[in-house]
């Protein structure tokens, strides 16, 4: 069954590959990037590699995510333009950047990382609802640490690799709360590690080192988003290095994420500094 799928930050990396083998499935695959002439670029590889009618709907959407007005305004876009969704999968991550503030004076990747993701697929539900088997792929990460609120709020700076590592955490949490308020829904949500030191440009570019294929990150998207394995797993982390300790390409399988995951009042507390920071943006 041919399914109708969102991926974000797909103009590099996993997410341009997982898009790519989507399309080759014969899936109608629709891409997200900050600049618009890279997103047509890579629609067009999209297009060029697609199967079956779904060449002609294959498109995507611009939205800088360190700026959550955009990310809102691409929902609507999104919402205006599809009927349904069946599966949205949140790639699109920052670790190291030039400016670590955005203009809201947040860490850029608690926003671009966790509130992005968590803005844009709220105002999607109504879509993912529509379908008959949607779901969510969150993409975590190995690196997961407590969140400093004062950090998350913006009353503090952090390093680069605490600030990712804080928003990924953010993410997991999310997603696993998410999963229990979506169940009735029958939306899946899983978040996943999708491999340590992925041969990608983030990862050059913070570590200027990797460990194992991009292609390792995309197959387990693929499969995590269309395949009938998967069909029956939500609320679940899926960790791609447990099989080789991340030194590989071997599959992963579930796993425990952090412990603040599975926590219900480190959850409520989230959820609370999460609706205060927000109700000061959009106020």
């Amino acid at each position: 069954m041919t399914k109708t799928i969102l991926i974000t930050g797909s103009t590099d990396g996993i997410g341009k590959l997982t898009a790519l083998k989507l399309a080759k499935a014969g899936h109608q695959v629709y891409l997200h990037g900050r600049n618009a002439d890279k997103l047509n670029s890579v629609i067009a590889e999209v297009k060029a590699v697609a199967k079956g009618a779904a060449v002609d709907d294959i498109d995507g959407f611009v939205a800088d995510f360190s700026d959550l007005n955009a990310v809102r305004k691409m929902a609507a876009e999104v919402s205006e333009k599809l009927p349904k969704l069946d599966v949205l999968i949140n790639n699109a991550g920052i670790y190291t950047t030039a400016s670590a503030t955005t203009k809201d004076g947040l860490d850029i990747r608690f926003v671009v990382n966790y509130l992005a993701p968590y803005e844009l697929t709220n105002a999607l539900l109504p879509l993912l609802k529509k379908s008959s088997e949607a779901r969510i792929i969150n993409l975590s990460s190995a690196a997961q640490a407590p969140i400093s609120y004062k950090a998350f709020a913006g009353q503090e700076r952090l390093a680069d690799k605490d600030a990712y590592a804080q928003s990924k955490l953010a993410l997991t949490m999310w997603s696993m709360d998410l999963a229990a308020t979506v169940a009735a829904y029958d939306i899946n949500v899983i978040a996943v590690n999708p491999g340590s030191l992925l041969n990608t440009k983030m990862v050059d570019e913070a570590y200027g080192q990797y460990w194992s294929s991009a292609d390792k990150g995309a197959n387990i998207l693929t499969e995590l988003a269309i395949s009938d394995e998967f069909a029956n797993d939500t609320g679940k982390y899926f960790d791609n290095d447990i099989k080789d300790g991340a030194h590989g390409d071997a599959r992963g399988e579930f796993g425990q994420p952090h412990a603040d995951a599975l926590n219900k009042e480190a959850i409520a507390e989230l959820k609370h500094q999460t609706q205060t920071v927000l109700q000061r943006l959009f106020l």
